[in-house]
């Protein structure tokens, strides 16, 4: 589209082909209908060698990710970084909105090497050229807890995704794996045990909250890049999440409101560690962390569930390994 308002004004006038896809299994794992049904342009994806992929499981600080690196690459220049909302500088490869609009394989096809590119697939069905290319990945993974409520308030507020029921439903859901791009349980590890074998940065988004500054060197040294101390405290000013939410290039707020409702809930929310104590009950707590103990707990993944006072609860003994999981 030429401009923004090109884009709104095609937009509606296509409005009708949008609605809340139901999900369908790809190789055992939902995946919303459009997507499902795109599958093999996916899975055919060409990766290219020096091709920069950010993945994590939705609402796991996605954009976040997106724009420190946006950030890195222009060296801390955010007027290179505002020239355009970050949907556009990063295609998003596995989004497949329905026809007559352009798809995030059309766009990454049509861009210059090196691309930045963004993914929610699960490692399983991860593009095999991308394995094959050795490309360079950086994946965030978010406590469950937190994640979930994310997930949630975006399922309300995005009109493409399904219907996510009431709290209690969409939490039953989430436990059991059955939302768009699976279960979060699977994709945190399948990630951690790839990076044994792959060029992949893993991150945790509650690490980014408690020093972000010590992350943005780290994703800096992943990507092969020096960054003097002045350009990364532009960086994590820059991408501090109040200065994202009031920002056009990071908010969405492009999106129309016929796709982001952000008047039923924002996209860039809260962003805080330990906001699912304001949706979960005690019981609700115990089944999450009784969840990650049996489909985490012979792992040696290590999430926070908060920054101060938190929770260890190590299953060493258990498990007959030095495991320890904070909740």
């Amino acid at each position: 589209m030429a401009n923004q308002t090109d884009y709104n004004d095609f937009l509606h006038k296509h409005r009708d082909v949008f609605r809340r896809f139901p999900l369908e299994l790809v190789h055992g794992i939902p995946l919303m209908e459009p997507i499902a049904q795109q599958w093999a342009p996916i899975e055919n994806f060409q990766a290219r060698p020096d091709d920069l992929l950010l993945s994590t499981y939705p609402k796991a600080g996605t954009t976040w990710i997106q724009e420190i690196v946006s950030m890195i690459q222009h060296r801390g220049d955010p007027q290179k970084c505002d020239q355009a909302p970050i949907h556009q500088r990063i295609p998003f490869i596995d989004l497949f909105p329905p026809k007559p609009f352009p798809h995030g394989l059309d766009e990454a096809e049509v861009m210059p090497s090196p691309r930045t590119l963004k993914s929610h697939l699960p490692v399983p069905l991860l593009p095999p050229s991308f394995w094959e290319q050795n490309c360079k990945i950086i994946y965030v993974a978010r406590n469950a807890k937190d994640n979930a409520v994310s997930y949630f308030h975006f399922h309300r507020m995005n009109k493409g995704m399904p219907e996510p029921g009431n709290w209690d439903e969409f939490l039953e859901n989430f436990l059991m794996g059955k939302i768009a791009w699976g279960s979060w349980f699977d994709h945190v590890r399948g990630w951690w045990e790839a990076k044994e074998r792959y060029q992949i940065l893993y991150l945790f988004y509650e690490d980014m909250k408690e020093d972000p500054a010590r992350e943005i060197r780290k994703v800096a040294q992943f990507l092969g890049l020096q960054l003097p101390d002045q350009v990364v405290n532009q960086i994590v000013q820059h991408t501090m999440f109040e200065n994202m939410q009031v920002n056009p290039m990071t908010n969405y707020s492009s999106i129309p409101s016929l796709i982001f409702d952000q008047t039923v809930s924002p996209f860039m929310r809260k962003g805080t560690v330990g906001d699912w104590k304001e949706h979960f009950t005690a019981a609700q707590s115990k089944r999450f962390d009784d969840a990650c103990l049996r489909l985490l707990g012979d792992s040696s993944l290590v999430f926070r569930t908060e920054l101060k006072g938190e929770r260890k609860l190590n299953f060493a003994s258990k498990f007959n390994s030095d495991v320890s999981l904070v909740f």
